[in-house]
């Protein structure tokens, strides 16, 4: 049950943000499409992908603060594979409340390539303020239009 609740944690932050939010049904390592709109309610291009993690017993460390979760290797090397942000969401079904980290952005220079190596899970610590609310998805849009602006013109459908 929790599972759902929290891929409909992050849809109704989503909505509340002026975006819409799809459910993947068959999970492979996503489980939430975002999809964002101008003021005007036009589309815009690109996408925001999420992968959400569900507790009923949240871990903090670090004296709260950071929480942590468990991920697949193997789902690291994919979403650092993804052109459009990644965002983990670590969802505290208890308290109706969830931690989000933008996975690449994390994930930078030899920090990237350690990670994605060794066992097949890892640890990951989330800083407790990057709490998911409208704010942060309004920030994954200006993530995505960042990532969407670098690849203006550079890409050629011959």
């Amino acid at each position: 049950m929790i599972a759902d609740l929290s891929v409909n944690y992050v849809e109704r932050q989503a909505l509340r943000a002026g975006h819409t939010a799809q459910r993947i049904v068959h999970d492979y390592g996503l489980d939430v499409i975002i999809s964002t709109y101008t003021d005007d309610g036009e589309p815009e291009v690109g996408l925001i992908y999420s992968q959400v993690k569900a507790t009923d017993a949240l871990r903090k460390v670090s004296n709260g603060r950071f929480v942590t979760c468990q991920i697949e290797r193997a789902h690291l090397r994919g979403w650092l594979a993804e052109t459009y942000p990644v965002i983990l969401i670590v969802y505290d079904a208890p308290n109706d409340r969830a931690y989000w980290h933008y996975i690449q952005a994390a994930f930078t220079g030899a920090h990237r390539f350690r990670e994605a190596r060794g066992s097949a899970e890892l640890t990951v610590r989330i800083p407790a303020n990057q709490v998911l609310d409208p704010a942060a998805v309004r920030l994954f849009r200006t993530y995505r239009q960042r990532i969407q602006d670098q690849t203006a013109g550079v890409i050629h459908h011959e």
